[in-house]
């Protein structure tokens, strides 16, 4: 931690005040706007679609929370401008599968799983909306397995911070790569949760 110290003159006196950088306020940026964000979700979209065509053989599975915002707004492109009949779309806890599940203080909360159909032999896109250290995405290869075994996984982010990996992970399909350094952080924000689409780069 270090000091910046500011000067102010009153009254023909000369003021020396400091302040702890750690006592400075978050500032924040948009990093992607609600247009750009929609133009990249259509993007991404259209990836898929290139790969799967009619998702005959593919599901897509949201990881809890966030990744599921990613997936519904993906499946409802897929389905309403591109024509897609049918989707199998799932949501994926990972809470009992993280390498930090029941260390530190902080009580992790599980969400819920719905997975109402078959992946056994199926290829299956994991989707979230934050590839960060690549963690998240281990547990979630993790708990799929519970459910039968994919011909295929893929994986689709939206961000991704590639320079923050602590395993060697990396997404099929991206929305948007972002270089942030540690100390700054992407919040990704949806309408139907948080009453915009918006993403921040955060410096904490």
């Amino acid at each position: 931690m270090f000091t910046i110290y500011r000067l102010n003159i009153y009254n023909n006196s000369l003021f020396l005040f400091n302040k702890s950088v750690a006592d400075q306020p978050m500032s924040q940026k948009v990093l992607l706007s609600s247009k750009e964000i929609n133009i990249i979700l259509h993007r991404l979209a259209c990836q898929l679609l290139e790969n799967h065509l009619d998702f005959s053989n593919t599901v897509i599975i949201g990881i809890q929370p966030r990744g599921t915002f990613v997936a519904k707004r993906l499946s409802k492109i897929l389905r309403d401008e591109y024509g897609v009949k049918h989707i199998n779309v799932g949501f994926l806890d990972i809470t009992f599968y993280r390498d930090d599940f029941r260390r530190g203080t902080k009580t992790l909360e599980a969400t819920k799983t719905k997975i109402d159909f078959l992946i056994e032999d199926k290829k299956v896109v994991l989707v979230d909306d934050v590839l960060y250290t690549g963690r998240s995405i281990r547990a979630a290869l993790t708990a799929i397995q519970s459910f039968g075994r994919p011909s295929e996984i893929e994986l689709l982010t939206l961000i991704d911070r590639r320079f923050s990996r602590h395993l060697p992970i990396q997404p099929t399909y991206k929305g948007r790569q972002v270089d942030a350094i540690n100390n700054e952080k992407v919040k990704v924000m949806w309408r139907e949760n948080d009453g915009e689409d918006t993403i921040y780069l955060i410096n904490k």
